[in-house]
């Protein structure tokens, strides 16, 4: 007993003392002693805080719904509208195979065309916030997140005569304070789990290329894919028009589904042994 009694008295003398020579060592010397872990920490807090606010299937900083649980289901989602003619024209492709999708749209664009906004829900589809002006909600203050939420979804409501209640982050930027003000103004927040990549894609086949491999899952996924552009109303999105009709084509047995018919849960097996 003694024996042990002097062994932690020695260690806890030495934890003193060390702490001592730290704090009475010049400033020069104890950066030199701990900058190679002082880098080191902050590059690791860095990486850590870019993929929880930015890593579109991240759920670090708060809960997003990312994907479903059943694999015959597939949510496509596009972004950045409305715009003309290229979200008329994916509702002409979309209604032809009898697909539904989600669109998440930015305020100042459902301003200028609310006669497409009513034309995506008159056609079924889903309709989610994502903001008035498209910014980086990681870089926004409190009352400009507040402000931009609540803008679009003015505009969708003057257009529609109901609000929505699904909400995307532009560029998927999201904090903790993002995410929970979203939640008290009645929003569920969606990322995605597949990325057609098709902003600034060269062709369909492009965009079919990075798509087809993340359907391959276990899993209902939700593609990310855009039918406006943030920049400027107009953006040419033919690309992604073809490379949605070549997708509902390849997969004749899935179900397209809007984002809030997505199941979570695994569906129970099929008891006829059918697949």
């Amino acid at each position: 007993m003694g024996k042990l009694v002097n062994e932690e008295l020695w260690q806890l003398n030495e934890i003193v003392l060390f702490k001592y020579q730290l704090t009475n060592l010049p400033t020069y010397q104890f950066k030199k002693m701990f900058w190679p872990l002082i880098t080191f920490l902050s590059a690791g807090a860095a990486s850590y805080a870019g993929y929880a606010s930015m890593a579109p299937q991240s759920q670090l900083y708060g809960r997003t719904l990312t994907h479903g649980a059943d694999p015959k289901q597939i949510a496509l989602t596009f972004d950045d509208g409305p715009n003309d003619p290229h979200t008329l024209r994916l509702l002409e492709v979309l209604a032809r195979y009898e697909a539904k999708a989600t669109f998440f749209l930015i305020g100042k664009y459902v301003r200028l065309r609310p006669d497409i906004v009513r034309a995506i829900a008159a056609a079924g589809h889903e309709i989610g916030n994502h903001t008035h002006s498209h910014p980086n909600l990681i870089l926004v203050s409190g009352s400009r997140l507040r402000q931009e939420l609540e803008d679009c979804g003015k505009a969708i409501e003057d257009a529609l005569g109901a609000s929505v209640t699904l909400f995307r982050p532009p560029f998927g930027g999201r904090r903790p304070n993002v995410l929970r003000t979203a939640r008290a103004a009645g929003l569920t927040p969606v990322m995605w789990s597949v990325t057609g990549f098709d902003w600034n894609a060269p062709s369909a086949d492009f965009i079919v290329g990075k798509v087809r491999p993340g359907l391959e899952s276990r899993r209902g996924e939700i593609v990310l894919l855009h039918d406006g552009g943030h920049l400027g109303f107009g953006a040419d999105r033919s690309q992604t028009v073809e490379a949605t009709r070549r997708l509902l084509e390849m997969y004749p047995i899935r179900r397209f589904v809007s984002v809030s018919q997505l199941a979570v849960e695994a569906p129970l097996p099929d008891s006829s042994g059918k697949d």
